[in-house]
């Protein structure tokens, strides 16, 4: 029983210790590559990443201006988090964007994250904003 629990740790461990591996651009799904000349045309990136993990497969793209977008395997944008500016336009849905707008009209989007379940907004003035799929607002931090 030892043995066994030693080798799946060691496994495990392994596992973990390389689960980045820098990639180009051009290693990106088609869809993460379209997103990123729409949405960051101008943007200088200074690394692109994939994640491997046990159960899935990411992407990250970090630009030299601090602003960082997770995709899932398939490309599709699951965090895009620009903590010192607004996002671009077009990211954020607008049914979102128009409760950002009527409830805190100064502030800007500068984080959005979306699994299956939700979509989770912060916006500059550090109030975080919940939405269920269907674009209403369930929670407020």
């Amino acid at each position: 029983m030892m043995f066994i629990l030693v080798c799946v740790l060691t496994l495990v461990t392994t596992i973990k210790a390389d689960n980045y591996q820098p990639i180009t651009r051009s290693q990106l799904p088609q869809k993460a590559q379209t997103f990123l000349s729409t949405h960051f045309p101008d943007s200088k990136i200074s690394l692109t990443r994939k994640e491997i993990d046990v159960t899935e497969l990411n992407y990250d793209v970090i630009f030299t201006d601090g602003c960082k977008v997770e995709f899932d395997r398939k490309g599709n944008w699951t965090e895009v988090d620009c903590i010192s500016h607004p996002l671009p336009v077009g990211i954020v849905p607008e049914a979102i964007e128009n409760v950002v707008k009527a409830h805190y009209p100064d502030a800007k989007v500068v984080k959005i994250e979306r699994d299956f379940r939700e979509f989770d907004v912060k916006l500059n003035n550090r109030v975080e904003l919940t939405f269920n799929k269907k674009m209403q607002l369930i929670d407020i931090d």
